[in-house]
């Protein structure tokens, strides 16, 4: 019997046809090369010109992104207007954090298992080279006051009231990774799950090593040359993941000085994921637009789930949405194939497999008689993940689907999920499952 997708509830089963995604591109002081809806736009661009139909037969666009430059509100929609979708195709915008790419998908999906879409492209970008730098209350106060100021004399007294102080910068990057409510970086909300679990900074360092290293193993190997479409920038090409330290090693990593806890804390920069620019996309069908098309279905999206908890605790999220999922499908953690858990940090990775492992945690926190037994290791993030490639906000959750679809692929595999921690205290996770043979409504 088949599962419903998207959700217990009935609804169309959704297929995933395609994808691609840009490098990432490691922030290096200043602004990057390329804007979000630049970054999407190549993806979306290179992504539509392989398909047989018209970017115009697309029922709608739908793009995740934190924080969209002053030129691109409502960037879903400027991304699906610069990709020549016409006027008549609507665009429109997700926010869910560091979910956000994953959010885009799962609203995508929802409207085709409703009926009310049958091809929806859908993904996340972000280019955190170029979030804002803003002035400070006391500036915004003194312009106003300058500005409302009237005759010479006036401006004169004003101005003199002008201090250092009011030039001192609002980082917008820094205030949109510090969670609100519990006043914690999300490198702080890393450094109490090492606390909480036991977490030694040799584990985060063992952990970070080996992600440049799968990840390194993948580019030789070519493993990700079908996802990634190469950019340019005045005839300089950027074709990888600009990232990756393949020599990385503990010995290295030993030497870095922690980040959020200068005196006993175990998060370095490290062992945490890079502050990157890219984008990610997916195409999602309905069976009619397989049909109509002569599009290849190569996986279903079966269910997404989100979960809740602390702000404090944020990178628990996984564990939460993980468990939720895996009890609303009646599937058990040796019935997945494939896992990719964003790396935000190392700790917070570490933590949720320990979470999930642990029988007080999944006995008071997700009301189950007994832990969830362990997710092996050789089977998640195997080609490396957001500590060696980095974690543009709006886009991971994008990409974490697009290459869980290739590793399902490349492994002949079934199952598969993709989970994400997000700022705020959140936590989402995907089910995909690969279709065998490609032959849309197939009876499991």
């Amino acid at each position: 019997m088949r599962r419903q997708a998207v959700g217990n509830a009935p609804g169309r089963p959704v297929y995933l046809v395609d994808g691609l995604r840009t490098p990432y591109l490691k922030v290096r002081g200043g602004g990057g090369p390329f804007h979000a809806s630049d970054l999407a736009v190549a993806a979306g661009r290179a992504l539509l010109l392989r398909q047989p139909f018209q970017p115009d037969e697309l029922d709608e666009v739908v793009f995740g992104c934190v924080a969209p430059g002053p030129d691109e509100t409502n960037i879903g929609r400027v991304i699906a207007l610069r990709l020549g979708c016409g006027h008549r195709v609507p665009g429109w915008t997700v926010q869910r954090n560091c979910a956000s790419g994953l959010q885009a998908i799962d609203a995508a999906a929802q409207g085709i298992a409703l009926g009310r879409s049958d091809l929806v492209l859908a993904g996340g970008t972000e280019a955190m080279s170029h979030h804002p730098v803003l002035y400070n209350p006391a500036m915004v106060s003194w312009l106003a006051e300058f500005q409302s100021a009237r005759g010479r004399l006036a401006r004169l007294r004003v101005l003199a009231r002008l201090r250092p102080a009011h030039f001192k910068p609002v980082i917008g990057l820094l205030r949109g990774l510090t969670d609100p409510i519990v006043g914690l970086t999300m490198g702080q909300t890393a450094e109490e799950l090492a606390t909480r679990f036991g977490i030694h900074r040799n584990e985060m360092d063992v952990f970070a090593v080996r992600s440049h290293q799968r990840l390194a193993q993948a580019v030789e190997a070519g493993v990700l040359a079908r996802e990634i479409v190469p950019l340019y920038d005045r005839g300089k090409p950027f074709e990888r993941d600009d990232g990756l330290r393949p020599d990385s090693s503990l010995e290295t990593l030993a030497r870095l000085r922690p980040v959020f806890d200068r005196s006993h804390g175990r998060v370095t920069a490290g062992n945490s994921a890079q502050i990157t620019d890219g984008a990610a996309c997916v195409l999602l069908a309905s069976g009619d637009a397989l049909e109509r098309h002569g599009l290849h279905g190569r996986a279903r999206i079966i269910d997404v789930s989100w979960a809740g908890l602390d702000p404090a605790q944020m990178g628990l999220g996984p564990a939460y949405a993980i468990d939720r999922l895996l009890a609303r499908q009646a599937l058990s953690v040796p019935g997945i194939d494939y896992w990719e858990i964003n790396e935000a940090f190392a700790a917070q990775v570490l933590a949720c497999l320990k979470a999930l492992g642990d029988s007080a945690f999944c006995s008071e926190e997700l009301g189950r008689a007994e832990p969830h037994a362990p997710i092996d290791p050789e089977r998640l993030n195997v080609d490396g993940g957001a500590v060696s490639m980095g974690h543009p906000v709006g886009s991971s959750g994008a990409r974490i689907v697009l290459h869980l679809l290739h590793t399902l692929e490349r492994f002949q595999a079934r199952r598969g999920i993709a989970s994400l921690c997000i700022g705020g205290g959140q936590g989402g996770a995907v089910l995909i499952e690969r279709e065998s043979d490609g032959t849309a409504g197939e009876q499991r």
